[in-house]
């Protein structure tokens, strides 16, 4: 026990005062509110990573200061000085503390949800404390490996060189290790649980019995290679009696055509998408008079509020056709390979588009392109230029693109200079439209002959997380931010990076409305400005808001 404590002391000694004062400027930090409400354990995991980081910086500061030769405070003020920072961080570290439940219930307001009586700022900093410190010893350790290297290499190499190379060589092992063994340990074992994940059937998800239903016994498709959620889209939609139903007498419904072709379904991308079209031509999917190509999120989920709504709007005289790339979260997918939507997205348009432009004007569908998150990602570069200039599509409505989207960054950061980040305004609109919460489509301004919308809310961190939050304050929290997001998130260099990453992977849990759960309402309202259907009235997007929110 006597070994342990003293131990412990050693250990509490050879810390660096200048990085336990910023270890404890990042964890107030990290404890101020990001885009989204967290529980304890898990800010205390983010918190634990900003003191490591924090130390870390701190420390190689001071290093740096001494490199320099830069001279410190005269010896007589270095203990009051001391002590004056350790007491003034200590007020923060408290203060911030006592704050967590108050932003925390502060953005929960903002999102609708229930307030908690606390989110225990105890707890948070214990796991913090403890996480960093395991952190901060993992990195000792690494030192240490340096130094026994670099001692090897002393008696053949002269000291800077051997000291040089041995952190090169610990930094090589080390990116070997952790991309080769801990990395690719982890996505296979991701990899093996979505799998397994994606062969489930939920009991009451039966196949098709009819001839014209993809999956069914005369499907090109088999039912078995189809994962899960591609068998929730085929077998989840609306009837024609719903649709009817909602409808009443002003319209005829039909039954909504779904074409959904799983990664088990062909070997490569091109076989899915040409499979898909012969199971298109097989149903019938070219006499509809609206026909989506849908680009999934990375479990080959497709958002029942965008496919359902599109086809309430026009009585069920559409078809929706799907393949699927992967069955990883699309935020480990878009760390992963994110070219993997981008490959499909463009296999299937060019298949389907193939096809389409040979049929008659006059008699073809109109042709239009979706996608959520990672779909979005790859559905917004699915048509070539060429394709668009020879016969274009009619529009498009993107949900959630995240952050590495190419045509909506472009798009972001070309908007009017008096339009936010978060909610851009490009041009005149006629081509490209951005809308959130509240609807900001103005149907009565000009439309061109393509229709493009992009659904964003400002509280998403698949679409506003960056690499650039590491050094640079985002455009989005300039000037007026959106409703979503609280007055009391800061930028803080580094640790807002943190915070935001680690928002990624709780991007859904926040009700529907806000963070990247989309509303139907807001694809309702996109789907009408888009394809404005015939018929539709205000009186319709309330019955059918009310009908399609959980």
């Amino acid at each position: 026990m006597r070994g342990l404590r003293q131990a412990a002391l050693n250990l509490g000694r050879s810390f660096s005062f200048v990085g336990l004062v910023f270890a404890g400027l990042f964890f107030a930090a990290s404890v101020t509110p990001s885009l989204l409400p967290r529980q304890f354990l898990f800010q205390g995991l983010l918190s634990g990573f900003a003191i490591a980081m924090g130390y870390g910086i701190g420390e190689s500061l001071a290093i740096l200061f001494q490199f320099l030769e830069i001279p410190p405070p005269p010896r007589r003020f270095q203990g009051k000085l001391k002590v004056c920072i350790a007491i003034s961080v200590t007020v923060l570290f408290v203060y911030f503390l006592r704050q967590m439940t108050f932003w925390q219930n502060s953005l929960r307001a903002l999102m609708e949800m229930e307030p908690l009586e606390s989110v225990y700022p105890t707890s948070t900093a214990a796991v913090a404390i403890a996480f960093g410190v395991f952190l901060l010893v993992c990195a000792r350790g690494v030192m240490r490996f340096r130094r026994f290297v670099a001692d090897k290499l002393r008696p053949f190499l002269p000291r800077r060189i051997a000291y040089g190379l041995s952190a090169t060589i610990v930094a090589v092992t080390l990116f070997f290790i952790g991309n080769g063994v801990i990395a690719r340990g982890l996505l296979n074992a991701a990899d093996a649980f979505f799998l397994r994940a994606d062969e489930l059937v939920d009991e009451d998800v039966a196949q098709p019995i009819g001839n014209l239903e993809c999956g069914g016994e005369d499907s090109l498709v088999d039912w078995e290679s189809i994962g899960r959620r591609g068998k929730d889209f085929l077998v989840s939609g609306p009837s024609q009696q719903s649709i009817q139903e909602f409808w009443g007498d002003a319209r005829e419904a039909l039954q909504p055509i779904r074409v959904y072709v799983g990664v088990r379904s062909a070997e490569t991308k091109k076989e899915q998408a040409n499979l898909a079209v012969e199971e298109l031509k097989r149903v019938g999917a070219f006499e509809r008079s609206v026909l989506v190509v849908a680009t999934p999120t990375g479990t080959g989920w497709l958002d029942p509020g965008a496919v359902d709504s599109i086809e309430y709007l026009h009585a069920g005289d559409t078809a929706i056709v799907s393949t699927q790339y992967s069955y990883l979260p699309s935020w480990i997918t878009i760390l992963v390979d994110p070219e993997r939507s981008i490959d499909s997205a463009r296999y299937l348009f060019e298949a389907v588009h193939e096809h389409w432009k040979t049929l008659p004007r006059d008699a073809r569908p109109r042709l239009y392109l979706h996608g959520l998150s990672l779909g979005a990602l790859g559905s917004e570069v699915s048509a070539p230029w060429y394709a668009i200039l020879e016969d274009p599509p009619q529009g498009a409505v993107w949900s959630g693109p995240p952050f590495p989207s190419s045509h909506w960054h472009y798009l972001s950061e070309a908007r009017n200079p008096k339009s936010p980040a978060w909610l851009p305004k490009f041009r005149d609109g006629s081509v490209v439209r951005f809308t959130a919460q509240e609807n900001t489509l103005d149907t009565d301004q000009r439309w061109g002959p393509l229709r493009t919308v992009y659904i964003q809310y400002a509280s998403d961190p698949m679409i506003f997380f960056s690499p650039d939050l590491l050094f640079r304050k985002p455009a989005w929290l300039i000037g007026p931010r959106g409703p979503d997001v609280s007055p009391h998130l800061n930028w803080y260099p580094v640790v807002t990076f943190l915070k935001v990453a680690f928002d990624l992977p709780m991007a859904i849990s926040v009700p529907t409305g806000y963070g990247h759960n989309y509303s139907p309402q807001n694809y309702i309202e996109a789907w009408n400005a888009v394809t404005q259907p015939e018929g539709w009235t205000v009186d319709h997007t309330q019955r059918l808001t009310e009908k399609l929110t959980p």
